[in-house]
């Protein structure tokens, strides 16, 4: 860890470098002159990444996040963190400060990603024919954040200047077109997962590039583009299922043999309360955990869980634990949530009601002790260092299972998904279950209430429910208005910068 520490520290004296206009073209031309120039810029792309998703009280993973059926805002009470608890209810608005600093978020990832496939020769050396490579799959990462959650987006492939930072909306099709050749780029330069030493484990790879395609074209419903990639992935032979499910999300399977692509944060920045550094474009720990833990003011740690408390967001829902109870699921239940009675059994306690309560704890992605420090004076609500898992070989499968049965190659879909006597080791059969034998549409509803169950509390849900056409009848209840939900609205922030940008998503 105190590796990729070092390699995050230089991001984060790039930052205001890159950040600075430079006087005259020729300032751009002399800095990207050479290897180290070009992996400085990188590197302060992959920093966007890492500060986007953890950014005080406004990462875009509690956007995707909140909006599910898996969770309930929580807080202290409905004034707590309103800007979040009202993406929970689904009363947000085209103001709602974390959805407005996504946006912007996946922007500057876009505009530092531009810079580097701009200004850097790929013909130069064969480092920076890579990073150019690194900066697509970047470019499409973000992009297709943008275009999963927005719509379509202005494309911006160059530095604009003054008078052109009005771009009007390209068309969905054509920011995945972009998305799609970025990513192809991408593939025929990247290395391997097994080709990066250890220090660079955070990069891009070619498996992580093809499964971002394949997942591109799922969300487009074009089904055999999406299976090809996800077979590209999957007979590569650079991933398999951690066989201890309870273990993926722990720091001793960060960027292990699971992991198609992650965020990296350390635990030992040294931050205190003093020193954060609240508001800037540099963090290197994962602050959003603290708000996310069991609420310190009703959790008692007898240290039979591992977890420490936090600020009680992101409560798991009832509808959440009785779909892991309804289909047997004990093994990863037990990995992602706890009811109390087993919380108990471990030696801690929960008293009272905390706002939104409704009687289980989170274990995944949870507030682990082992994941934070309070060495040399550090405080461990500001210094947890959990990496932020956005593409797992178990989604990869699920995913790949999901295309086969739409190209109708069910006896695949059904291998993938299982993996019963078969050479690969499948998600249910990694959770201990019964291999399911349905077809048919029952075989599509198998298959999506599998990436429930296996997915929980990642970022996913939301998404799923949409690009399914399920989330009216799930999230109604909840708040949930078809014709509207389906994409967050372009920020009121955009609206006034953007003339050009026209009008807002459907009923915003």
């Amino acid at each position: 860890m105190m590796i990729v520490l070092a390699m995050f520290m230089t991001i984060s004296c790039t930052d205001q470098f890159l950040d600075t206009e430079p006087i005259g073209k020729a300032g751009i031309e002399q800095f990207y002159q050479s290897d180290d120039d070009a992996l400085k810029a990188i590197m302060a792309t992959y920093d966007v990444l890492q500060w986007g998703y953890a950014r005080d009280w406004n990462s875009p993973y509690m956007v995707k996040t909140l909006p599910s059926d898996e969770v309930n805002a929580g807080g202290s009470s409905s004034g707590d963190q309103p800007p979040y608890q009202r993406i929970n209810d689904f009363s947000f608005s085209a103001e709602n400060a974390p959805i407005t600093a996504s946006y912007q978020s996946f922007y500057y990832g876009v505009y530092r990603a531009n810079q580097v496939i701009n200004n850097v020769d790929p013909s130069a050396s064969a480092q920076r024919e890579q990073i150019v490579a690194e900066a697509k799959f970047l470019r499409a990462w973000f992009y297709f954040e943008l275009v999963s959650m927005f719509g379509g987006v202005p494309l911006n492939l160059k530095d604009l200047a003054p008078s052109e930072y009005s771009q009007p909306r390209a068309s969905v099709a054509d920011v995945y077109a972009q998305i799609e050749q970025d990513l192809t780029e991408a593939i025929s330069v990247l290395p391997l997962k097994s080709e990066y030493p250890v220090v660079d484990s955070f990069r891009a790879t070619k498996g992580a590039a093809q499964a971002l395609l394949g997942k591109a074209h799922l969300y487009q419903e074009e089904w055999s583009e999406a299976a090809v990639q996800f077979d590209n992935v999957i007979s590569s032979g650079e991933y398999e299922l951690v066989e201890d499910f309870s273990t993926v999300f722990l720091e001793e399977q960060e960027f292990g043999s699971e992991s198609v692509f992650e965020i990296s944060y350390v635990k030992d920045a040294g931050y205190d309360w003093g020193n954060f550094p609240w508001g800037t474009r540099v963090q290197e720990s994962n602050i959003h955990w603290q708000l996310t833990g069991p609420r310190v003011d009703n959790y008692t740690d007898g240290n039979g869980t591992g977890l420490r408390g936090g600020w009680g967001f992101l409560w798991p829902t009832d509808d959440m634990y009785q779909a892991y109870i309804s289909e047997g699921d004990s093994l990863r239940r037990v990995s992602s949530l706890l009811n109390e009675a087993e919380l108990e059994a471990r030696g801690d306690t929960m008293s009272g009601s905390p706002y939104q309560y409704e009687g289980y704890i989170r274990v995944k992605y949870g507030t682990i002790w082992d994941e934070t420090s309070d060495e040399n004076g550090q405080v461990p609500d500001l210094n947890y260092g959990t990496n932020i898992r956005l593409i797992r070989y178990a989604d990869v499968l699920l995913m790949a299972a999901e295309a086969n049965y739409h190209t109708g190659n069910e006896a695949e879909a059904l291998r993938l998904l299982n993996g019963h006597n078969s050479a690969l080791l499948g998600v249910r059969e990694r959770a201990g279950l019964e291999p399911v034998t349905s077809s048919g549409t029952a075989l599509f509803e198998d298959i999506k209430e599998e990436r429930r169950l296996e997915l929980a509390f990642e970022g996913v849900r939301y998404l799923d429910l949409i690009r399914w056409g399920d989330a009216p009848r799930v999230l109604g209840p909840r708040g949930f208005v078809e014709g509207k939900h389906e994409l967050f609205p372009i920020p009121s922030d955009e609206l006034r910068r953007n003339s050009a940008i026209g009008e807002n998503n459907p009923r915003w």
